[in-house]
């Protein structure tokens, strides 16, 4: 080989080497997440559950009010039939400000910051105090529904009392106002012994089809119950509480997708329509987590109900968008992300972690759901992207085109709820988080359990 050809051929190797090297070192090749893969801190988590604390506090000024002129009664001596409940989530007896309720006082579990449990004891007493003004003057009141406090002389669903009856019960337990009582064993026997119910004894309602089930009415209902079993010590709110689980579960759980459907009806049965609605998985979740945590090891059912736990676990994994979202419809990802169903089940699989009823590698899902999540608390703390109220329906068309807006309240129980259980997760010390390395190529998290690794000297 000639010189020159020799020089010629150094310099294309020189050349080729540097060319390689660039692009191994290209930023190209570095991950672009659409939300940052990080590690959040306790500090972060909790600074945002106080923004939505303070947002929820200016919701309503929680007050009796005419409904007329939006001025505040202050004379009970003669009664006014324009009184209502000062408008404003705040001051709503809702199935959604109950488990915002719920979640303040598991966060008073989990930080000892007093400021959220707060919260429950005042709106509570609020309603104790003025419930006897409008029950004294029913006849006068020219409504089924007192402003937002709903149908709460005259309970009528599980919507009107269940959920918000198991944060009065939490409330209760804590603060010991025995003028919660009342309201407490009312709720207990609409749910026992007036709801609607099959002949096997599963909840139901005749909406929209006769003698419908509704996989939203396991959260309307279990929580109570199993609540109701805690405070009253008798074993038959526990076992109404496994019952409603496993008999919903038998209508409504798809084996083969690990998910529930969001409704069934006597009339479609065996074969009815299934639409994977993503806030149904989600109440089905934050129930199976809220019996678990509660019933004895080895009572009858339980086993049961953690393998139903477990098996969505193992789907919704699976289901997750790359964001940490989960979408509307889980199994159809042309439908938009939605917050409510992402904090339920981020919740539920953090919580499974940490009591130990799922294996920790699961650690990472619970991680990028709370990292989307919090991309949809606002500056002023409203919670954005959650899906409107929805009716069970029996159309694609329908699901795909729901509201979705920050007066949507059943996302905010839910976030508050997840960042709660992330504080856990974080805090865990059974649990070793290897971080991921900023600017990586190929880069994850791992969560690893320290008892299954030899002691580091």
């Amino acid at each position: 080989m000639s010189q020159s050809k020799s020089i010629l051929v150094a310099l294309f190797m020189i050349s080729s080497s540097m060319i390689l090297n660039g692009q191994e070192n290209s930023a190209g090749r570095i991950p672009e997440y659409e939300i940052p893969y990080e590690l959040p801190s306790v500090e972060t988590i909790q600074e945002v559950l106080n923004r939505i604390r303070v947002y929820y506090e200016s919701t309503s000024t929680q007050s009796i009010v005419d409904s007329q002129t939006g001025e505040k009664i202050t004379d009970f001596t003669t009664f006014n039939p324009n009184a209502e409940p000062s408008p404003g989530f705040s001051s709503s007896y809702s199935y959604t400000h109950g488990v915002v309720l719920s979640a303040f006082e598991y966060i008073d579990d989990v930080t000892g910051d007093k400021s959220f449990f707060a919260d429950n004891t005042k709106f509570f007493d609020f309603v104790v105090q003025n419930l006897p003004y409008f029950q004294k003057n029913s006849d006068n009141i020219h409504s089924e529904k007192i402003g937002n406090w709903g149908r709460i002389l005259d309970f009528e669903a599980l919507d009107d009392c269940g959920s918000i009856g198991a944060a009065l019960i939490k409330t209760y337990l804590k603060s010991k106002n025995e003028d919660y009582l009342d309201l407490i064993n009312r709720t207990a026997e609409h749910i026992s012994n007036n709801q609607f119910r099959l002949d096997d004894g599963t909840l139901a309602r005749h909406r929209p089809q006769y003698q419908s089930v509704w996989a939203d009415d396991m959260y309307m209902s279990v929580p109570f119950l199993i609540n109701m079993g805690v405070l009253t010590g008798d074993n038959k709110y526990f076992d109404d509480a496994v019952r409603q689980v496993l008999q919903m579960a038998d209508r409504l759980y798809i084996p083969e997708e690990e998910l529930f459907d969001h409704g069934w009806s006597v009339t479609s049965a065996d074969y009815d329509p299934r639409f994977y609605w993503g806030r149904a998985n989600g109440w089905v979740m934050m129930s199976m987590a809220e019996v678990l945590s509660i019933l004895p090891e080895g009572y009858q059912g339980r086993d049961q109900i953690l393998h139903l736990y477990r098996s969505m676990v193992r789907s919704l994994a699976n289901l997750q968008d790359g964001s940490g979202f989960w979408y509307n419809l889980l199994d159809k990802n042309n439908t938009y992300t939605e917050t409510s169903c992402t904090a339920m089940f981020t919740f539920a699989i953090a919580k499974g972690i940490n009591e130990g009823w799922i294996n920790h590698v699961y650690g990472p899902v619970a991680l990028t759901g709370w990292n989307a999540i919090k991309t949809r608390v606002l500056e002023n703390g409203a919670v954005d992207g959650t899906c409107e109220g929805t009716t069970f329906a029996h159309d694609n068309t329908y699901y795909y085109h729901r509201g979705k807006s920050i007066y949507a309240t059943h996302g905010y129980g839910p976030v508050l709820y997840a960042g709660a259980e992330m504080i856990r997760l974080l805090q865990n010390e059974k649990i070793e988080i290897i971080n991921t390395s900023f600017g990586s190529i190929n880069s994850t998290f791992h969560f690893l359990l320290k008892s299954e690794w030899p002691e580091k000297k």
